[in-house]
């Protein structure tokens, strides 16, 4: 028998995004998934849809164009599909100084991390506050917590993010949605080579997480209703850490598990 629960994830076919598809699939949640690449939103519907007795709906969009995210809308307009979950997963980053970083570049990026994620929330959350039902994941970064030197777009992005995530939630307190924001910390995925940072001492010496365990975290605290989850014993001391250490201080500390492994 078909699920009719609804979940949708954006970035659904690599990494966390596709961890939680696998997941929510289990669950015997339908899925609706975005991504750039058809290819890759096909090889992820086959898989999901032979081992679970689910529906697949992929959407193709790249969430980098403005118009995108409305265009995601349209299309869940157009099949009638009713959002139980909405995940909030896309996103990227761009690694140099600030000063010398490709300033196109770094507005897609707050196109895709921020904009996008407003969009869709907005249409979702607006729905599901009518109906009194309903969950939403956005994916931040515990990079939303420290300012990160070499990162500082993508850091300030995921800020946004989390506390985007903490305003809303409490707004809409008095009903049965909620809305959790996840925190991992440097996780085995794509990002570091999209975002051309694999030259950084995080990634040549760095432990990176597991995107299975981050997907679990995340996927436990959002049914259990939970405002936030930060993924990792480890990142949690960081952020402990950082919390207790002035700004310019964690800021520090950062620079230097994020500057290039050969700077001088």
């Amino acid at each position: 028998m078909i699920a009719r629960k609804f979940a949708l994830i954006t970035g659904g076919t690599s990494g966390i995004g596709l961890e939680l598809a696998k997941l929510f699939a289990a669950d015997g949640y339908n899925l609706v998934i975005v991504a750039r690449d058809q290819q890759e939103l096909d090889g992820v519907s086959s898989e999901l849809s032979q081992l679970h007795p689910i529906e697949v709906i992929t959407i193709q969009k790249d969430l980098f164009n403005p118009e995108a995210p409305h265009e995601v809308i349209d299309a869940l307009k157009a099949k009638q599909i009713t959002l139980n979950v909405l995940v909030n997963n896309a996103g990227q980053g761009v690694y140099g100084e600030f000063i010398t970083n490709d300033l196109d570049r770094e507005l897609a990026i707050v196109q895709l991390n921020i904009n996008a994620c407003i969009v869709l929330t907005k249409y979702v959350l607006k729905d599901m506050v009518a109906r009194n039902s309903g969950k939403i994941l956005n994916v931040s970064s515990i990079a939303g917590k420290i300012p990160g030197p070499y990162q500082a777009v993508y850091h300030g992005t995921k800020a946004f993010v989390h506390f985007f995530s903490e305003a809303i939630r409490n707004e809409i307190r008095d009903t049965n949605v909620t809305v959790t924001s996840l925190l991992p910390g440097a996780t085995d995925t794509d990002f570091f080579n999209k975002a051309d940072m694999e030259a950084s001492k995080m990634v040549q010496e760095g432990d990176l997480a597991d995107p299975a365990d981050v997907a679990r975290d995340g996927y436990k605290a959002l049914m259990d209703g939970k405002d936030m989850i930060i993924s990792g014993f480890k990142n949690k001391m960081q952020v402990a850490m950082s919390n207790v250490m002035s700004d310019s201080k964690a800021t520090d500390t950062l620079r230097k598990q994020q500057e290039p492994v050969n700077k001088s």
